[in-house]
């Protein structure tokens, strides 16, 4: 049996529609504007919208990405070198001279600014945002022509930022939502919704989802989100 096609999922949510409406479930129609909310018209733009989202991915001709494993709607833009066997999720945007070797995952919506290379070991969960030139290291007593052993595995958890020229040390996790500053050394683990800044990093603070700096003592944004302060950070609450 063939998958079912988002123009098929969506002709057969309209064609449900029709009927409802036949069966008297439904109001014999929809006004939107003037118009059936199932009309031709309307159906057809569905199908376009869903189309659009399974979009393939596109890989720009200087790119080197053979044996990797890329998501639909991801872009790879000039003189990226992706390693074989590197999994990379749906819609992210991988920025020129970017380097990603084997042993890297990175989920889905990631955007990767120009200059930065993910060496073996490192995990980049979903949405997360890296900023252009930030530095990641798999090797804390690192020697050349030294015999490989087993590196260290570095994590940046969901929605979390890393500012430009930032530096990441082996081995540890950024929490989620967190945002290390431009420049930031990170020399230690980082907690959900940490701002850290400086080198050494300390935290400085607090930010939201949304990136803006919780200022008050509510722990409370502008934005409408609130938080507690739990062990590992922050914890949204609202």
């Amino acid at each position: 049996m063939k998958p079912i096609g988002p123009a098929m999922l969506t002709f057969c949510a309209w064609q449900t529609s029709l009927d409802g409406q036949r069966s008297g479930e439904l109001p014999p129609q929809h006004i939107l504007g003037g118009r059936r909310a199932f009309d031709l018209s309307t159906r057809n733009k569905l199908i376009a919208v869903a189309a659009q989202k399974v979009q393939k991915k596109q890989i720009h001709p200087s790119a080197q990405t053979q044996g990797a494993s890329i998501g639909s709607g991801t872009r790879v833009w000039q003189f990226c070198v992706i390693l074989p066997e590197a999994q990379i999720g749906c819609d992210c945007n991988i920025c020129a001279h970017v380097l990603i070797e084997s042993d890297v995952v990175i989920g889905s919506r990631v955007t990767i600014k120009s200059g930065v290379q993910l060496w073996d070991g490192t995990r980049i969960e979903d949405d997360v945002f890296i900023g252009p030139n930030a530095t990641f290291t798999n090797d804390r007593a690192p020697r050349s022509k030294k015999a490989r052993r087993k590196l260290l595995v570095t994590r940046v958890q969901r929605h979390a930022t890393i500012g430009a020229n930032a530096t990441i040390l082996p081995g540890l996790t950024i929490g989620k939502a967190a945002m290390v500053s431009a420049g930031a050394v990170v020399t230690r683990n980082v907690l959900d919704y940490a701002l850290m800044i400086g080198n050494p990093a300390r935290r400085k603070g607090w930010v939201c989802l949304c990136g803006e700096t919780l200022r008050d003592a509510a722990l409370s944004c502008q934005c409408g989100k609130r938080y507690e302060r739990r062990t590992g950070g922050l914890i949204p609450v609202s």
